[in-house]
């Protein structure tokens, strides 16, 4: 079911010839399915769009009856004012969902209304499928067809679910590589893409490679966010990935801006210090995210508010807990990194993680999450030092949420952010190697921050030496791939050779398996 090789123009595998094959299908065919002529899709609406669905499309959050169906109209993606060169008007967006790649069983169908204050977005939450049903959907405006996306609904809550692979990835900076990853995720046999954060970067980079960021300056402003998206939505292999599987999604702190806390900028000498500034560019970064993602309207940004964290639960086998820990935390802060009173969850975020992992859960309980979560020393010798962006400044907390889940079955903890490959054992004690083990921490790369990549940094030797529950480092791009059944997690680390050209083959880096009743992960 994967390949361990190969490049962006390789054959291409049944699933693309699939979608691409029903995206040639053409509106001709959408009015056998009862969605009527494409005369008749928007009368007097004005002039008809063309190539509106430059963007894609997209799923999410998978539920036993239903996920998230999404696209985004713009006919001009990198149009300045962030509104993808669209008229300022309600545009009607048909859509369909069937069995077939073919159209020809339909199951369901409607019309939403995408419309200019949501940067003409469109969110369709569906509550009529099957469980763990593999669907196929589609957008029409007018004689404009989408592209086709695959879906696949979440299994019944409780039922028995021998098998569940995914694969997790973070931090893709477009100016600094091409997206080839994806290229081969969409080849995977995979049930879900879980992307922990730094789905976009702010910064005005031009980077080597001839991909500047648009616009040319870094994002303040909702139109600056706005294009931006688009953007990185213009990547074909990102589009590929979104088709070709349900997403789940959390942000980290470059969606907004980096090392951002709460309501608190970076320290630096840009014009959003003041609180009540920062909380504006926050709730601009926040709409414009809602309005690219495949988001339910419970996950909707309320000014600089959005309530990011759920759960999503896959039968009996697999309970996602993901969670936000950026928008409530703690100032970073080195000297109070032991101050029992520090959260970077947050109250209420923090009491619902503990309640949920004390109540009933699945054979495997996964917090899906941005930054690393073990302990992470990167001195040398008697003196200690730590990122204070990391769960290691916020120690106290850290250690009630170890506690917590090492009483749940099988935690496993999923991190991006360090564009690094990392795999930890989760300890009852850091800083005593005899302690138990009591959960797994697997850590992802990046899709291309950093750029190419290198074996490892020579300061990893260090990291290894001084925490002995660090068992794996790797700093090639790419994604961590997932199969999980009843008696095993094992973990698949896909690496790149290069990023900063395309068409870089893939392999399996390393090979991790954790056993069911047993954490902590082994090399294989």
């Amino acid at each position: 079911m994967t390949e361990n090789s190969g490049t962006s123009g390789s054959t291409p595998s049944r699933r693309q010839v699939l979608l691409a094959g029903t995206a040639a299908l053409g509106a001709a065919a959408l009015t056998t399915t009862g969605l009527g002529t494409a005369a008749s899709a928007q009368p007097g609406a004005g002039a008809p769009l063309r190539s509106p669905f430059t963007l894609g499309v997209a799923s999410g959050d998978p539920l036993p009856n239903g996920v998230v169906l999404w696209t985004r109209l713009a006919v001009d993606p990198l149009a300045e004012n962030g509104l993808g060169g669209m008229p300022d008007r309600v545009v009607p967006v048909q859509w369909q969902v069937a069995e077939d790649e073919g159209f020809r069983k339909v199951v369901a169908s409607g019309t939403e209304q995408a419309r200019p204050e949501s940067a003409h977005s469109v969110h369709v939450e569906l509550t009529t499928l099957n469980p763990a049903t593999e669907y196929y959907y589609r957008f029409r405006v007018g004689s404009e067809l989408s592209p086709v996306g695959r879906t696949r609904t979440a299994p019944r809550f409780g039922a028995q679910l021998d098998r569940f692979s995914f694969a997790f990835a973070s931090c893709q900076n477009f100016p600094v590589g091409h997206f080839s990853a994806y290229s081969h995720m969409v080849r995977e046999d995979l049930d879900l893409v879980a992307f922990l954060g730094d789905y976009i970067y702010e910064s005005g980079s031009k980077g080597t490679i001839g991909r500047p960021h648009a616009p040319a300056h870094e994002t303040f402003d909702l139109a600056d966010y706005r294009t931006r998206h688009a953007q990185y939505k213009t990547d074909p292999d990102l589009q590929a990935a979104h088709a070709a599987f349900p997403w789940v999604v959390v942000f980290d702190d470059h969606e907004v801006e980096n090392n951002w806390a709460a309501d608190r900028s970076q320290p630096d000498a840009e014009p959003d210090q003041d609180p009540a500034v920062f909380r504006k560019r926050r709730t601009d970064a926040f709409q414009a995210y809602y309005e690219n993602m495949p988001l339910r309207e419970t996950q909707h940004a309320w000014g600089a508010n959005m309530r990011l964290y759920r759960r999503l639960t896959f039968g009996n086998l697999v309970d996602f807990h993901l969670l936000d820990t950026r928008q409530y935390r703690d100032f970073q802060d080195q000297d109070k990194r032991l101050d029992p009173e520090r959260t970077i969850l947050g109250a209420e975020q923090r009491n619902w993680l503990l309640r949920n992992l004390g109540g009933r859960t699945a054979r495997w309980n996964v917090l899906a999450q941005q930054v690393f979560f073990s302990q992470r020393d990167f001195t040398a010798g008697d003196e200690d030092s730590f990122s204070d962006d990391a769960w290691d400044n916020y120690v106290a907390e850290r250690n009630l949420v170890r506690d917590r889940m090492a009483k749940a079955s099988n935690p496993v903890v999923i991190t991006g952010d360090v564009h690094a490959n990392y795999v930890c054992d989760v300890k009852a004690d850091f800083d005593d190697p005899a302690s138990a083990t009591v959960a797994t921490e697997l850590v992802g790369t990046s899709i291309t921050s950093n750029g190419n990549g290198v074996e490892q940094n020579p300061g990893d030797a260090v990291q290894l030496a001084e925490n002995p529950h660090i068992k794996f480092i790797n700093r090639h791009r790419g994604y961590v791939r997932n199969t999980i059944t009843h008696s095993a997690w094992t973990a698949d680390f896909r690496v790149l050779d290069y990023v900063e050209t395309p068409g870089s083959p893939i392999r399996d880096r390393a090979r991790f398996v954790i056993d069911d009743g047993r954490p902590g992960a082994k090399l294989v």
